[in-house]
């Protein structure tokens, strides 16, 4: 009997009951419009910072799902300098994140350029610069040469998840899977085919190490290729991470199940809506930015003010927990106290900071987002 789908008579013969998808995929498809139609109405003016936002997610996100840690500011570095954008105050990238954001932009910049097995082999070493996986020593850029299972727990008492197909069988496996990868854009339904596109890869497991990361950057291709859209507006793995466990127990399940993929696939729908969602939350941040700047153009600020101000922008009303204070103004714009307490002032004259209600040693403030009247005299 087989244990997992791949040792099936008919892999990679997925199937799915349409019936149960229904609703799911037409709500995805509502708020992956909706979002779109937001993007368009935000203008080219905040898409850079929109872009680089969710592409430090992404980045972040996707390595940290597999424990691997990336310094989220050599990120931003590595980002801003592809998109255009000011480097002041950013460290200098490392060759980590610079090769990780290279198959991060190559696999959606270059979302209409064939999915190949030398491209892949090259995504996976783009991750491994150095040829090492922490202190081991790794294949990279092709695929792997030894048998390999996905285990957790305390040496000695490990449990095996997944046993991935044997090295000798991955060449025509990897095969299939770029062929098939070509011929679906046409037959399957995008958001289906993003899903089972994730599935597929996982499942095969080519590489030594990386194939979680490479299975998402796949995910986010054919995302892409379905919205015909190089940027990307939201990240996906950042939900992922969110639901690593259930992520992780469906693919489980799926793996040692019968074909039949409707689950999965429900899954990755509803994953995907949430994740939806939550750029909507983000995209109405960047709009509420956009617009404050726009009225407060004529406002004299300093650069104290504005670092802090944007700080609460980012937090959106109620959500800089504990609300501003004198400490947290100097700790941010990395002032004394006594000027934090002066800008505060200043602030406040001008309407652009609210009293938080209570007093005394609790004193607090936030952006005064209801009124935001800036009909006060601007000098200082």
């Amino acid at each position: 009997m087989s244990h997992y789908i791949w040792q099936l008579a008919n892999w990679p013969g997925f199937t799915w009951s349409a019936q149960q998808l229904e609703v799911p995929l037409g709500r995805a498809r509502f708020l992956q419009g909706r979002l779109l139609g937001k993007i368009h109405a935000l203008g080219f003016g905040a898409t850079d910072e929109v872009r680089q936002r969710f592409l430090v997610t992404e980045a972040v996100q996707t390595s940290a799902i597999e424990g691997v840690q990336v310094d989220p500011a050599a990120v931003r570095s590595s980002v801003a300098r592809r998109l255009g954008l000011p480097t002041a105050g950013l460290p200098s990238p490392t060759p980590q994140t610079e090769s990780l954001i290279d198959l991060l932009l190559d696999a959606t910049v270059g979302y209409d350029q064939p999915i190949t097995p030398e491209r892949l082999k090259s995504w996976q070493a783009a991750l491994f610069p150095t040829g090492y996986s922490g202190l081991g020593k790794i294949v990279v850029g092709d695929w792997r040469k030894r048998e390999l299972q996905v285990v957790s727990g305390p040496i000695g008492k490990e449990k095996v998840y997944f046993q991935a197909p044997p090295p000798e069988i991955l060449e025509e496996e990897m095969n299939n899977f770029c062929s098939w990868f070509g011929e679906s854009l046409s037959n399957v339904d995008g958001l289906l085919r993003a899903g089972l596109a994730h599935l597929y890869f996982v499942t095969i497991h080519p590489f030594e190490d990386g194939n979680g990361r490479i299975a998402r950057a796949i995910t986010d291709m054919t995302l892409a290729q379905d919205e015909k859209l190089a940027n990307r507006f939201y990240s996906l793995s950042g939900q992922i991470m969110n639901e690593r466990d259930e992520y992780y127990a469906i693919l489980e399940r799926t793996q040692k199940g019968n074909g039949v993929v409707t689950e999965w696939l429900g899954w990755f729908l509803n994953c995907f809506q949430r994740t939806l969602e939550r750029s909507e939350n983000l995209l109405e941040n960047v709009a509420t930015k956009a617009r404050f700047w726009q009225r407060a153009g004529n406002i004299q600020l300093s650069e104290h003010q504005r670092k802090v101000i944007n700080r609460l922008l980012d937090a959106g009303p109620g959500g800089f927990e504990g609300g501003l204070t004198t400490r947290k103004f100097a700790g941010i714009a990395h002032v004394s106290r006594a000027t934090a307490y002066r800008e505060i002032v200043d602030l406040l004259t001008k309407g652009i900071l609210m009293q938080n209600p209570g007093g005394g040693r609790s004193t607090s403030y936030d952006l005064n987002w209801e009124e935001l009247d800036f009909s006060v005299d601007s000098s200082r």
